[in-house]
């Protein structure tokens, strides 16, 4: 099998809604069951998984429906599959599928260098730092300027009146993501509204006896996004200066040169790349292994019990990553291998000479807070 055969298949995985993933596995599963167990005949089974292969293969010539056409009225800009695949679902349960269409950005903006990314240097420069550290980032260059090239094409297919609404929540990745959208759309002459996901939902649901306190909108269900489009009445419009002030902030958080990113006091900031190496290892002192596992820890878990207890959103690939770093600066030792978080295995190195202790950078905002994460 080529590479560009590979990626084509991640690509339409990745396009996949958390909704979707499951039944098409399910479906995978009972076949290969069947053929264990030698109920039908192969060939019947061969057909069938070759029919689903095609439809999944195809799911990217569907998707295009939701791409700007000169006849639609609203365009919603996103960040992340996960929340385009809830923000689809809301709109056709809507019945706005054929007026309302959709972007997606789907760029993880709270890791990686940023600096020129408008530039094919500064592209290749991201992509180049994804694929050395994070593991399941083994994606093309060519793959990269694809979706790129693909995001300005919609873009530019938006119909001068059509209202834009970027949809954005209180985190580096869809606050970073919301400038960019707004810099990439400084030459066009729309109405652009901005609309805090989380914050919408929280306001209409939560009571003092029963809430959800969202971190990235990725996390809303798509019954609560219909809620939301329903309740818009047309919020959030930017006036010039508000547009002219946020491409400031996209400007500023380019010229940064580092490689991880947070949202506090309302603003993008840029933290060391070890920020979270602290809050990995006091975690793991935390949390007990198996009795019979002499002492070793699934890096799975740690990694859950990290993104579950941390009032950022920054994604499990990072923690993997940092988890590697300190594998390979002698702070943890590890059995397994490290190819997915889900191959090895890790735990504090006995020896005396395990390396200097890691700087405390703990998230302030979380010293208030009942847990002791960042």
């Amino acid at each position: 099998m080529e590479l560009r055969d590979i990626l084509a298949i991640k690509k339409a995985i990745d396009s996949l809604g958390e909704g979707e993933l499951k039944p098409y596995l399910r479906f995978i599963l009972v076949k290969i069951k069947l053929m264990k167990e030698q109920e039908g005949t192969l060939e019947t089974t061969v057909t069938e998984l070759i029919e689903l292969y095609d439809e999944l293969m195809g799911l990217q010539e569907k998707r295009a429906v939701w791409y700007p056409v000169p006849a639609c009225t609203h365009v919603h800009i996103v960040v992340g599959d996960s929340f385009a695949g809830s923000m689809k679902q809301a709109l056709k349960g809507l019945g706005w599928a054929e007026t309302h269409k959709l972007i997606t950005l789907r760029e993880n903006y709270a890791i990686g260098p940023l600096d020129g990314l408008d530039s094919p240097e500064g592209r290749k420069a991201r992509s180049n730092w994804f694929r050395d550290n994070i593991t399941e980032a083994f994606e093309a260059y060519t793959e990269f300027e694809e979706e790129y090239n693909e995001l300005l094409d919609k873009l530019e297919q938006i119909p001068e009146q059509a209202e834009v609404i970027i949809w954005t929540s209180c985190n580096a990745c869809e606050q970073t993501g919301m400038r960019h959208a707004i810099h990439l759309m400084r030459n066009k002459r729309n109405s652009i509204s901005v609309c805090d996901a989380c914050a919408v939902c929280e306001e209409l649901y939560n009571r003092p006896d029963a809430f959800i306190n969202y971190r990235h909108s990725g996390e809303i269900p798509a019954d609560k996004i219909r809620e939301a489009l329903i309740h818009l009445d047309g919020k959030g419009k930017l006036c010039a200066p508000d547009i002219t002030r946020l491409e400031w902030e996209w400007q500023e958080i380019m010229e940064q040169a580092g490689m991880l990113r947070i949202w506090r006091d309302s603003k993008v900031l840029e933290v060391p790349v070890d920020y979270y190496d602290q809050y990995l290892l006091e975690m793991l002192d935390k949390l007990k292994p198996p009795t019979d596992d002499n002492g070793f820890l699934k890096s799975a878990r740690l990694i859950g019990e990290a993104i579950g207890y941390c009032e950022q959103y920054i994604g499990d690939s990072y923690f993997e990553y940092r988890l590697r770093e300190l594998i390979y600066d002698g702070i943890l030792e590890i059995k397994g291998v490290p190819a997915a978080m889900r191959f090895y295995s890790i735990r504090r190195k006995r020896r005396a000479e395990s390396g200097p202790p890691v700087c405390s950078l703990i998230d302030e905002s979380t010293q208030n807070s009942e847990n002791t994460s960042p």
